[in-house]
């Protein structure tokens, strides 16, 4: 019988081994930071039954991470103002390339890659000129940056990709800030924090709340299948009841999520992360300073239930439902299911790499 190491040293000789894929790691599921016992941090694939399937050091705190779409391989993103990116291969756990943000930039924590891989988008602050830039990074040339442009405001943090195209969404804060004053906030009284649509370089739409919201940073971004797009937001200043969450299509008016006074209230202000499921009927949006999670009928836009979890932050979707991760240490299906994992503090975002090859 011939061996899967003679099958491979034949495609060797004739120059047509398989290219490395996620599959090569056991399919994880997910990517996440984390802290460790020592004090140190690693970024960690996770299955989808909640394995952690391997853990790479990273020399700092991580905030979040882009997956390539077919190699296996990832960028650890560095908590803002971070000024450098590391891309691993996660089969050896190798740094293949450090990204490094150029002099008067740092990185707020997020990327993601074009549809065809070739290229990685990182949000970056330009400190001096108090504005947002999406720099461009050519992953076929070692992560050689090649370009920059504008995000349409200031501030960028999250920022994804519509399915089935290279447009560009950028969640712009709205937030200035300087590394010469760690991460104070330098303009609450004016910011106006936007979302913005990138098609080819170019700003071709851009949404902007009502004046009541303008203190509410719009942070985090899902994108579903039909490329409906979810924002959630970050209240600077007091806690109010005002909607923290949004959706929008492109060419339409943002429908603001509906929730009482007391469930806003419940969230202090902040969430953490949103994910779609994977039908698109519903939303789920994280909240550690409040300890839960909100449930909202995409349809209609409003809460549907909630769940109570300690820290709870990263929220990511699989074909078997919702999933959430917490500073605790748990991973869990929103279904029931939680599985501890001890040792590990799970950081902000739970990172689907499914979503990173639509």
């Amino acid at each position: 019988m011939t061996t899967r190491r003679q099958v491979l040293a034949g495609l060797l000789a004739t120059g047509l081994t398989p290219r490395p894929s996620w599959a090569d790691l056991g399919g994880p599921a997910f990517l996440s930071a984390a802290g460790l016992p020592d004090g140190g941090y690693a970024l960690c694939g996770i299955s989808a039954a909640h394995d952690v399937l391997f853990r790479l050091p990273l020399p700092t705190r991580g905030h979040a991470a882009a997956a390539h779409p077919t190699r296996p391989e990832a960028v650890a993103f560095a908590r803002r103002p971070g000024t450098f990116a590391l891309v691993i291969d996660c089969r050896t756990g190798d740094v293949r390339a450090t990204l490094n943000a150029p002099t008067g930039r740092h990185f707020y924590g997020h990327g993601v890659f074009s549809q065809d891989g070739t290229r990685l988008y990182t949000t970056e602050n330009d400190f001096e000129a108090g504005e947002g830039r999406i720099g461009i990074w050519d992953a076929t040339q070692n992560y050689r940056r090649i370009a920059e442009i504008p995000s349409g405001g200031i501030g960028p943090h999250d920022i994804k990709r519509l399915p089935g195209k290279d447009t560009l969404v950028v969640a712009n804060g709205g937030i200035e800030t300087h590394p010469d004053s760690g991460r104070s906030k330098l303009n609450l009284p004016t910011m106006r924090p936007n979302l913005s649509y990138i098609d080819q370089g170019e700003v071709s739409e851009q949404i902007e709340l009502t004046a009541d919201l303008h203190k509410n940073s719009i942070r985090h971004l899902a994108v579903s299948a039909s490329g409906e797009v979810a924002f959630a937001m970050q209240r600077q200043g007091d806690i109010t009841d005002l909607p923290l969450l949004a959706l929008h299509k492109r060419g339409t008016a943002p429908r603001l999520a509906q929730a009482t006074s007391t469930d806003w209230r419940a969230m202090r202000g902040y969430i953490g992360s949103v994910a779609f499921s994977t039908s698109g009927l519903q939303l789920a949006v994280t909240s550690p300073r409040g300890g839960r999670v909100q449930l909202f009928d995409t349809q209609t836009a409003t809460l549907q239930d909630q769940v109570q979890m300690a820290d709870v932050c990263g929220v990511a979707t699989t074909r078997d439902g919702l999933v959430v991760t917490s500073g605790t240490g748990a991973i869990r299906f929103l279904s029931g299911r939680t599985t501890p994992v001890p040792g590990l503090r799970w950081d902000n975002h739970l990172v689907a790499i499914r979503e990173s090859s639509t």
